[in-house]
């Protein structure tokens, strides 16, 4: 049960992710993601499902944290200015932190933590916090430097945007080969599940179970 779960939630999390960069997108100008069909909860309809859906999952699947999926195609000139461009890519992360905050109240104000769903539900609202931090970081293309893009000189974002090919590579090299990184993010990680409400000895014990061929 605790794998149905965690892999359906995280789809329509992800998809409600991608969507929640449209949406603003849309009300900031760039209203040709509604003829894209970029404002609805379908994985298939984005740009890239292959990065939005596939290779999240599997990383998922494979036991990582929630790595966010690759970003709608937003006509960036579109949009009236630096501060909605801004927005667009900070709207992803706060889906994803709205999901946990709702997931938090579940367990706060219910006993669905003494139910069968609960490993699942708290393991799901864990991932959303790990999504949500991890695309936060400062360097392309993480929706934390589509954030600061628009307002740093012309110089700076062409170089950061010239290594946006192998960034998230060296990303997760840091996070498998510098210790201290994971450490460090997890730290993180724990102190907003915490402020959120989120289980996170329950969240552990969801993700035994949804890793339950290890």
């Amino acid at each position: 049960m605790t794998f149905a779960i965690v892999l359906i939630g995280w789809i329509i999390t992800l998809s409600f992710h991608e969507f929640s960069h449209a949406l603003v997108a849309y009300y900031g100008g760039d209203t040709t993601v509604k003829e894209k069909g970029y404002l609805t909860f379908n994985p298939l309809k984005y740009t890239h499902p292959v990065y939005s859906l596939l290779f999240p999952v599997l990383f998922l699947l494979m036991g990582g944290i929630g790595l966010p999926g690759g970003a709608v195609y937003i006509e960036t000139w579109r949009l009236r200015s630096r501060q909605w461009q801004s927005a667009v890519s900070i709207a992803g992360p706060i889906a994803n932190l709205i999901v946990a905050f709702l997931l938090g109240l579940v367990f706060k104000l219910t006993t669905v933590g003494q139910t069968s769903f609960g490993p699942g539900l708290a393991f799901l609202a864990l991932l959303q916090v790990t999504a949500a931090l991890f695309n936060l970081i400062p360097v392309p293309p993480f929706d934390g430097f589509g954030a600061l893009r628009p307002q740093l000189p012309e110089s700076i974002r062409a170089r950061m945007d010239a290594i946006s090919g192998v960034s998230v590579w060296l990303v997760l090299a840091a996070f498998w080969y510098l210790p201290w990184v994971g450490s460090f993010f997890w730290m993180g990680v724990g102190i907003v599940a915490r402020f959120l409400g989120i289980p996170l000895e329950l969240a552990l014990v969801g993700q035994n179970d949804f890793r339950f061929w290890q």
